[in-house]
């Protein structure tokens, strides 16, 4: 063990400046067994520091390192398990406990009777040493640290025999000393008995001529004795001296003690004029209103800026002396009470004159806004006059009134509203209630007159014997208007007028109002007026373009004015929970008076323009449904330009009322859509063809084609691209399906020749339009025409050539019997004779007589519009041109050498066909 001190003394504590004291070999309790030492330590600088330090050996074992270590003072308990018996384990209590076994009970002692050592000689706070014999705990006697000098071996308490025992490390010098001692003895290594007695007897002659050299000066230490006698004489004198400054210093002290006093006094009387000055300036500083704002808040103009501006300044001055902080015992001052309660009266009386202006505000903006809403052209038509006649001749402008003057007006207010909101929520709930029905009547009016403009523009008709307010009408209706503004509630009253229903009228080539895309009757899509979708179109989109910023502008002002930015102040339920749409209060009573909060200020704002904008939603769909009785096309050019403007709104705010608003219409225009689909769909199966005439391309076809093209220009780069490839893929699998019904049906018209007619148009439609989701119906169509091009060719060729076909079949049903090609002509129904007599059966003016009549055939079957004759009849020439190379080749191989050869040839054909295609 006292090789390992030292290695560890070496290696690790002296690079540190520490000393080791005490060590133990010890392991962690009810774990494998690593085993690691326990080290007492302290550092050789002052002030003097206790460890406790954990070293282990490293993973390779050639070398020990430093792992942990915890200050003594950190120690709180030792536990030594049993007082009595000899047990290795104990415990360390720092942060937490950990539990040791020592290696051995007398290293497990050494070490705690090191720590308790430790702790008396340099910790005030002592450590509670538990279950430890009372022979470990000995007390040690108190040296100075002065008293101690480096560098000597010693322990933690002088005059220890542990502190012989002790291992030092040699100095410099002293390893100098006995390597040059060793070096002059030639057998100090190799005979250390030897070296040792030497050095016994060289140090026995030292202590020899030690004491001959002490006897030798014996003279002088008597000289020395005699000198330290008369200092001894000299320190008496200087104690005697001492003690008389002593006693005349101990009344000095009395005297300074009564000074002392004296001034202590002072200086508390000193800091308490200072504390009772420094909360009088407190209070003067925090709770004194300047008399300026006192007369703003009280006869303060609230019409001018200048006032206004005052009368904030007042506001926020009020504010900020009720609202301070006041110390521990301000309460209960008789001054502060009076000011508080003055603060309180100025407060009520100000807000109460400031909600007042504001009513007052709203309503004189309200009838100036009613009376510029009836002097408008539209009220002012006589009653008996062509309703349509005045409009186109005033040329009413499809536009909202702009209520920019008005919201700048009152943004002048917005701070002493905040101030409201902080200061009397009651008032200003009020308030924003009034504002709300102030706004919603009025928005009302102007948006349903705004829709009635756009229907009128949409149809060129008003309601039939609708009349409109004169002159007269008008000022009592403002002053109704007006008056319900004025009620104890401030509660707008009135009731919503029906929305108008227009009949729509058809004019010129206008198809009737149930025309659809898909009608079967006289009129159909074709005879549509482009002009009048474009009409709607623009119509539609200046609606939307109108209502857009004002529904914006609108939530801006709001979100400024009432100050939903910065503060939350409405019922924690939903306004659908708290409000009803017909009238309800805002939020809901608080006993307390201050409102709680709701999720977030987007909900107050959202709820706040679902009340003033509530006619919005059900005008745009009144709107839609006349769009779409119009003309169903119009649910086209709706879904896109809804889709637009949602998608715009949703990236200026997802969760606003505008986003909400337009996303709830855009369902209905999306199922107007889905409803314009579903009925052509329906139409296409319910299609009826004349048994008389030929049927040739299918009223549907045709009407996908132009449904197609108008489609493509309308949602070219649309967001909602995806609804129509949707559309795309329903109506052409529905225009498949009715295809080949009409074609099973068809008497007069072959089926082949439905199918290949029809389906080369939808081929040509879809390959001139680029729809990329159709690629496959393309192909599809592709295939479909070509199958039956070929059917009906084969069908209607057939064997022009009859009696030479007969032949040729006999002839190859003896091959299939096994008969040699080379030897068919031995049988006497196909021998050569016979086939010289079939042949001239058939010479070119017959076979061109036969064609003449194919083609005529041919034309009858085919219609006009698709221009598919040429193809098929050069299909047919085709075909023909393979029969006559088939009958060639088959003379050629069983009657070989015979000469035998067609009246006609295949040039002769192709002149034929020329010619019969020229003639007609």
């Amino acid at each position: 063990m006292t090789a390992i001190k030292h290695a560890l003394q070496r290696d690790i504590f002296t690079p540190n400046d520490e000393r080791l004291l005490s060590i133990v070999n010890v392991c962690k309790a009810g774990k494998k067994k690593r085993n690691c030492f326990l080290c007492a330590t302290v550092t050789t600088e002052r002030p003097v520091q206790v460890n406790v330090v954990k070293v282990k050996k490293s993973d390779k074992g050639d070398f020990y390192k430093r792992q942990t270590a915890w200050a003594l003072r950190d120690l709180a308990v030792v536990d030594a398990k049993d007082a009595v018996k000899e047990n290795p384990e104990f415990d360390l209590h720092f942060d937490k406990v950990y539990k040791w076994v020592a290696s051995s009970t007398v290293e497990k002692n050494t070490f705690i009777s090191c720590i308790w050592k430790l702790n008396q000689r340099y910790l005030r706070k002592k450590i509670d040493f538990t279950n430890v014999s009372s022979q470990l705990l000995e007390e040690l006697p108190k040296v100075a640290e002065e008293s101690v000098p480096s560098g000597e071996n010693q322990s933690v308490a002088g005059g220890d025999e542990e502190a012989v025992d002790e291992y030092q490390e040699l100095n410099a010098r002293e390893e100098q000393d006995i390597e040059i001692m060793m070096e002059g003895c030639e057998y100090a290594i190799s005979n250390a008995e030897a070296f040792a007695e030497k050095l016994s007897r060289e140090l026995q002659v030292l202590d020899g001529a030690n004491i001959q050299s002490i006897m030798a000066s014996e003279k002088q230490v008597n000289i020395l004795m005699k000198l330290l006698d008369e200092a001894l004489k000299e320190v008496d004198q200087i104690e005697i001296k001492l003690s008389s400054y002593e006693e005349m210093l101990q009344s000095v002290k009395e005297q300074m003690d009564q000074i002392s006093e004296s001034n202590h006094l002072i200086h508390l009387s000193n800091t308490n004029n200072v504390k009772l000055l420094s909360e009088i300036e407190f209070l003067v500083n925090h709770m004194d209103l300047a008399k300026g704002h006192i007369k703003a808040l009280q006869e303060g103009d609230l019409t001018s800026s200048r006032g206004i501006e005052a009368c904030t300044n007042a506001a926020d001055a009020l504010l900020q002396c009720m609202n301070v902080a006041l110390r521990p015992g301000h309460d209960m001052l008789h001054a502060v009470k009076q000011q508080q309660q003055r603060f309180s009266d100025l407060r009520e009386q100000f807000a109460r004159r400031l909600a007042s202006h504001l009513n007052s505000v709203f309503v004189q903006q309200f009838t100036q806004t009613l009376l510029q809403l009836y002097n408008k052209p539209y009220y002012l038509s006589v009653p008996g006059h062509d309703q349509s006649s005045t409009l186109a001749q005033h040329s009413v402008e499809l536009t909202l009134p702009n209520h920019h003057p008005f919201h700048r007006d009152l943004l002048r207010y917005a701070k002493l509203m905040e101030w409201l909101k902080n200061t009397d929520y009651g008032k200003y709930e009020g308030l924003t209630k009034n504002y709300m029905d102030y706004l919603s009547r009025l928005y009302e009016r102007e948006i349903k007159d705004f829709f009635e403009v756009a229907k009128i523009k949409m149809t060129g008709t008003t309601k039939e014997g609708k009349k409109f307010a004169t002159l007269p009408r008008k000022e009592s209706a403002v002053k109704q208007e007006t008056e319900s503004l004025h009620g104890s509630s401030g509660k707008l009253t009135g009731s919503t007028s029906s929305l108008n229903k227009l009949s729509v009228q058809s004019s010129g080539n206008r198809r009737s109002q149930s025309s659809s895309l898909l009608d079967m009757g006289n009129m159909s899509a074709s005879d549509l007026d482009v002009a009048d979708r474009t009409k709607f179109d623009k119509i539609f989109e200046q609606v939307l373009s109108e209502l857009e910023p004002l529904c914006l502008a609108e939530q801006d002002f709001i979100s400024k004015f009432f100050k939903l930015q910065q503060h939350q102040g409405i019922s924690g339920s939903t306004m659908n929970e708290a409000e009803e749409m017909d009238g309800g209060n805002l939020s809901r009573s608080y006993p307390s008076g201050v409102p709680q909060t709701i999720s977030s200020e987007k909900d107050m704002i959202r709820q706040m323009m679902t009340k003033i904008f509530r006619c919005i939603e059900p005008e745009l769909n009144n709107l839609i449904a006349l769009g779409d009785k119009i003309d169903s096309f119009n649910s086209l050019y709706m879904l896109v330009k809804m889709s637009h403007h949602v998608w715009t709104a949703q990236n200026v705010d997802p969760a606003s009322f505008l986003s909400t608003t337009l996303g709830n219409v855009l369902v209905t225009v999306k199922r107007n859509f889905d409803k314009c689909i579903s009925n052509q769909m329906k139409q296409m199966d319910e299609v009826k063809i004349s048994k008389k005439s030929k049927v040739g391309i299918l009223p549907f076809v045709a009407e996908f084609e132009e449904f197609a093209a108008l489609a493509e220009s309308i949602f070219k780069n649309a967001e909602r691209r995806g609804d129509l490839d949707k559309a795309y893929i329903k109506l052409i699998r529905a225009v498949f399906v009715s295809v080949e019904k009409v074609a099973n049906e068809s008497q007069k018209t072959p089926r082949d020749v439905v199918m290949m007619e029809n389906f080369h148009h939808i081929f040509a439609t879809l390959s001139r339009l680029k729809i990329s989701c159709l690629e496959a119906e393309k192909k599809e169509a592709k295939q479909k025409y070509t199958d039956h091009l070929q059917s009906y060719v084969i069908y209607s060729l057939g064997q022009p050539l009859e009696k030479l076909n007969h032949f040729f079949e006999g002839v190859e049903a003896r091959v299939a019997q096994g008969i040699r090609e080379e030897e068919v002509s031995y049988q006497l129904a196909f021998n050569k004779q016979e086939l010289r007599k079939v042949i001239k059966e058939y010479p070119g003016k017959e076979v061109k007589k036969g064609l003449d009549n194919l083609y005529k055939k041919v034309d009858k079957h085919l219609c006009e519009e698709e221009n598919l004759l040429q193809v098929v009849w050069h299909s047919m020439q085709d075909e023909f041109i393979r029969q006559y190379k088939h009958f060639e080749g088959l003379i050629a191989r069983c009657y070989p050498g015979s000469g035998i050869t067609m009246e006609f040839t295949i040039q002769d054909i192709l002149d034929y066909c020329s010619s019969i295609a020229q003639s007609h």
